[in-house]
This record gives structure tokens, C-alpha cells and sequence, in this order.
């Protein structure tokens, strides 16, 4: 049979029957790409709706969250490294879209709003965030994804319609920085336009010391986003040794606060984040 083309992410893995994409989630099952990891679920949460984070969207609510196992990147300072560099071997929990929105209609007494697909790269469970999200809008519950961008265009666009809220990685302002994390730059800021035009977007940006901690850098980005908005929203987060990265310091507090008022110059709400 012959080899299909995955068209969630620009790496456009191609796929022999039973082969899995780089994501480690995705797959050709003989007659479609498809999400290995729909609705394995490896990690799920009740959090305050600012973790995700998300300031300026239902401020004070709480909202179920959910992620799998996988990533489309490979950044050496993962913070969630143990889900998002894992596999199908990884321990995980079934669940069904109707499961989830139900337990999501379940804790709406506790200030819950909603669905947010975070911890993992969600959109490489794109079938299972699309079936869960037709559901949770007919219940007027929302639909959050906390994502590092790497999505293509027409993906994006198809699901948009589904989506109340993103928070967007912004991983640095160059393809530099990607090429070390095994991205794209341009489809990320491609993310963030199309998104921004569509739903609410905040975006975090996680400062590694000696990789994207100049302030030149920081002044290109947050002028670039005041190009599509002054007013998105953007988290500057301290980064803390993890995963490969280990032998580096976790940022001074003071280059964030420094960064933070670099940021203000261009965009009204800037955020610092693990501090």
C-alpha cells in the first residue's frame, strides 16, 4: 500500500502503513494519518485558568485540563519532557470525547469553563481536540489550546472555528532558535496571525539564558506582536534546568523584570512569569 503524507504539522511526515511520525503520536493505520494517542491521556488537572497562562480570559475561573503524550518539537529544555518526548508505551488513562465534556460539564460548579489540551503538543491529537470540542460548544463550555504553533496552515484553519482561547510558545525571534529545537519560525508567526484574527491568543515566551535572553531580541518580538495587536497578551517565563538541559542556571529574576519593560514599550499587557 502505498505511503501517506501527514498534514497536521510542517514536517509533513511521510508515513508507510504502521509508521509513526516524528511526533512519536501520529500515524498511517492504512487508510488515513491519524492521532495514535486520541484520547490517551496521560495527565489531567483542575487549574486556575492563569496557569495555562491565560490572564485575560475569564480571569478567576478554573478550567480541566487535559494532555497526551508527543510533540512535533524536540526543545533540549522541555519542561514537560516526560510526556511530550514519550511514546504510545507511556502510561496513559482511555477517554472518550463525550467522557471528557461530560466531566467538564460536572465541575462547571467549581468555577470549571471548560477544556484546555496542554502539557503535550495537543495539536498532534487534532481528531480528538476537533470531536471533543463539536461537543463541549453544544454545551457552551470553551475550548482552550496551549501550543507551541507548529501547525500548519490549513489544519489551523479547519479546527479555528472549534477554538475559544490559545496560548502560543513563542520559542525566539529568529529560525536560529528553531533550528535547534527542530522547528519552523515562519509557520509559528503564521500561528499567531491567523489565530489572533479568530479567537483570543496569549503568547509565552521562556527565556534561556544565552539562547533568546537579549533584549534586542525581546524588543523585535514585542514590536512584531504590536504589529497584530497591541493588546495580546505576553507571558515572559523563567526558564529552570530540565530535561538536556541541565548545567545551565535557571534565568535571574531581574533579566525577566528587565525583558518585561523591554516588552512594554510596544505591547500594553506583559506578564512575568515564574517568578
Amino acid at each position: 500500500m502505498e505511503s501517506k503524507i501527514c498534514e497536521i504539522c510542517p514536517h509533513h511526515c511521510r508515513l508507510s502503513v504502521g509508521e509513526i511520525g516524528k511526533c512519536r503520536a501520529r500515524f498511517n493505520d492504512g487508510e488515513k494519518i491519524t492521532a495514535l494517542n486520541y484520547g490517551e491521556i496521560t495527565s489531567i488537572a483542575l487549574d486556575p485558568i492563569e496557569k495555562k497562562p491565560l490572564y485575560r480570559f475569564f480571569p478567576g475561573s478554573r478550567i480541566l485540563s487535559v494532555g497526551s503524550y508527543g510533540c512535533n518539537l524536540n526543545c533540549p529544555f522541555c519542561q514537560n519532557h516526560e510526556i511530550s518526548m514519550a511514546d504510545s508505551s507511556f502510561p496513559t488513562r482511555k477517554i472518550t470525547p463525550e467522557q471528557l465534556a461530560a466531566l467538564a460539564k460536572e465541575l462547571i460548579p467549581q468555577k470549571n469553563i471548560g477544556v484546555a489540551f496542554t502539557y503535550n503538543e495537543p495539536f498532534i491529537s487534532y481528531e480528538f481536540i476537533r470531536d471533543t470540542s463539536e461537543i463541549l460548544h453544544k454545551m457552551n463550555l470553551k475550548s482552550v489550546l496551549v501550543t507551541n504553533g507548529t501547525v500548519s496552515s490549513g489544519a489551523l484553519s479547519k479546527i479555528l472555528p472549534l477554538i475559544d482561547a490559545m496560548n502560543i510558545d513563542l520559542k525566539g525571534f529568529s529560525q536560529e532558535i528553531y533550528n535547534k529545537l527542530g522547528g519552523d519560525f515562519e509557520t509559528v508567526r503564521k500561528t499567531i496571525e491567523i489565530s489572533a484574527q479568530s479567537c483570543h491568543v496569549e503568547i509565552t515566551s521562556l527565556i534561556v539564558p544565552t539562547m533568546n535572553d537579549s533584549a534586542e531580541e525581546m524588543n523585535k518580538e514585542a514590536a512584531w506582536i504590536a504589529q497584530i495587536s497591541e493588546n495580546i497578551p505576553l507571558h515572559i517565563s523563567r526558564f529552570f534546568p530540565r530535561y538536556k538541559i541541565t548545567d545551565i542556571a535557571p534565568t535571574p529574576i531581574k533579566k525577566i523584570y528587565e525583558l518585561v519593560e523591554v516588552a512594554k514599550r510596544h505591547l500594553n499587557f506583559v506578564y512575568a512569569g515564574n517568578c
